[in-house]
């Protein structure tokens, strides 16, 4: 039956689908890169991105346009274009090479780590940004007269409030952020696309490692919309309209 299967998927099949499953070692060692990866600089651009965004959403006179500039550099040129220049262009300046940080610029996964981190924080500084400028002006002025002071006023009524706003398009940026992960297989990091070319280098395919790759990507941005779609459902409940 197995070989039945291996006879088919070679000569009559469309996709040597039986050549990838083959493979599965090393697509799951670009799975592990791209979910890493992906995992990692999201929270780390998260993280970046909150304070940054509130910066930011304050309008302060000399904080918010930098950041300002921040956010446009980032947003305005391309991902391929930042990791090339931190991970082939820092290497050109001798007093990089020679300080203690060349540890961390000569690696390909601390220059993916660092240029995918900050590209994704630059998009979700102004998601956060706007979710906050888009807070009925009202509700800060109840919880005002509640009695609260900045602090909780953050905590309790502006972060979730713009959250809750910001969800759909953070979800969104989640996604091309996990597209922007492909970049990484520029140098020299082994992530899905990376696994995809090397099949393909290996056995002179035309596409069967690309489409093996499309498939898992689709499969993660799956997951992403699903958990996305039911924290959207569980964060609004109170929103939705009831049964009479």
């Amino acid at each position: 039956m197995l070989q039945a299967l291996t006879d088919f998927s070679a000569t009559s099949s469309p996709i040597d689908f039986m050549l990838i499953f083959s493979q599965w070692r090393l697509f799951l060692a670009g799975l592990i890169n791209t979910t890493l990866l992906f995992v990692l600089t999201s929270t780390a651009g998260a993280l970046i991105a909150v304070p940054l965004g509130i910066a930011r959403a304050q309008k302060t006179t000399f904080l918010s346009p930098a950041i300002g500039v921040y956010t446009y550099i980032f947003r305005g040129t391309p991902l391929l274009v930042q990791t090339y220049a931190l991970y082939y262009g820092v290497s050109e300046f001798p007093a990089v090479r020679e300080s203690v940080f060349w540890i961390i610029f000569r690696d390909p996964w601390s220059c993916a780590f660092i240029a995918f981190s900050l590209n994704t924080a630059a998009y979700v500084t102004e998601i956060v940004r706007g979710g906050i400028q888009s807070i009925p002006p009202g509700e800060i002025e109840a919880a005002k007269a509640c009695g609260m002071n900045r602090r909780a006023l953050l905590g309790r009524i502006v972060l979730p409030a713009a959250f809750r706003r910001a969800l759909p398009m953070y979800g969104n940026e989640l996604i091309f952020a996990l597209h922007g992960t492909v970049v990484a297989s520029t140098i020299t990091i082994v992530d899905v696309l990376g696994a995809g070319r090397t099949l393909n280098g290996l056995y002179y395919l035309a596409y069967e490692g690309f489409i093996a790759a499309a498939v898992i990507y689709a499969t993660l941005a799956g997951i992403v919309t699903i958990t996305f779609r039911a924290l959207e459902r569980r964060l609004n409940r109170h929103l939705m309209s009831r049964p009479a």
